[in-house]
């Protein structure tokens, strides 16, 4: 996810663009997370052997633990495994009982990272293996999303086969369509949207539920004396959601806190 001061300091110049300046906007800035997100992944320099380390390893080797291995969380593992396109790998993994919802810690699960990579073969084994087809990432990104914004026609087919909620809205309020730029693939998806009888108001309406359950859901926190500022899900807070996608409301909130990194905005009523 985007760093908060960041996306506090791009908050008035996007207050100022129209729609599709927004739109290309978002896919600019989450094409950039990802990039950035797979480079660190594959670029990760293995540790070195210093001195302390092979202090460290005579130790070790005195003392009879040669046996020891490093081992990775079963997240790494997967998203490593799913990253190489080794779809055998993935299978055995998922057959050993790991789940196929994992994520890093922005969210992002192995079927995100698949449909990204377009390797559709990967993304049958997640599927068959029980992944959650509208799985969502910190930034309620789900794999159609993914998907249609690269413009991998095949992915999408099979994601929408396999039940993908094609009126999914992220944290920008974009829906799958909104994202995708390809016109063969931009077809699939309006053609499906016409045989699941969605409707131009339908798509409003689940636009405006996305805002609404967070409306309900602060005035809940409010009333139930929680912390606005709590990390919800991988990291994010409610209130920063809220400033990003209801600022003005957000920010009329009682003595709302906001913290955004080191920042602190306290909003009185009526600011």
């Amino acid at each position: 996810m985007a760093e908060h001061l960041e996306l506090l300091a791009e908050m008035p110049a996007v207050a100022r663009m129209n729609t599709p300046e927004r739109l290309k906007h978002a896919q600019k800035r989450r094409a950039q997370q990802l990039k950035k997100w797979a480079q660190a992944e594959k670029e990760a320099p293995p540790a070195k052997a210093g001195g302390g380390e092979r202090k460290r390893r005579r130790r070790r080797r005195k003392s009879g633990d040669r046996g020891k291995k490093v081992t990775f969380p079963a997240s790494v593992r997967l998203l490593e495994a799913a990253a190489r396109h080794d779809a055998e790998e993935v299978r055995q993994f998922l057959e050993s009982g790991i789940s196929p919802d994992l994520c890093n810690e922005d969210g992002l699960t192995a079927l995100h990272q698949c449909c990204i990579d377009d390797f559709g073969d990967v993304v049958t084994v997640l599927l068959d293996g029980g992944a959650d087809v509208n799985a969502r990432d910190s930034e309620l990104w789900t794999p159609l999303h993914a998907a249609a914004t690269c413009g991998h026609l095949l992915l999408v087919q099979l994601l929408i086969q396999r039940g993908a909620d094609l009126l999914a809205v992220n944290s920008d309020g974009n829906m799958p369509y909104d994202l995708c730029e390809d016109e063969v693939t931009l077809d699939c998806i309006e053609t499906a949207m016409a045989e699941q009888g969605i409707t131009q108001e339908k798509i409003e309406e689940a636009r405006a539920a996305t805002e609404r359950e967070m409306v309900q859901e602060i005035h809940q926190l409010i009333h139930d004396g929680a912390d606005l500022d709590a990390p919800r899900g991988h990291g994010a807070t409610l209130v920063v959601y809220g400033v990003l996608r209801l600022p003005n409301w957000v920010l009329r909130l009682p003595r709302a806190v906001l913290r955004l990194d080191h920042w602190v905005l306290r909003c009185p009523m009526g600011f």
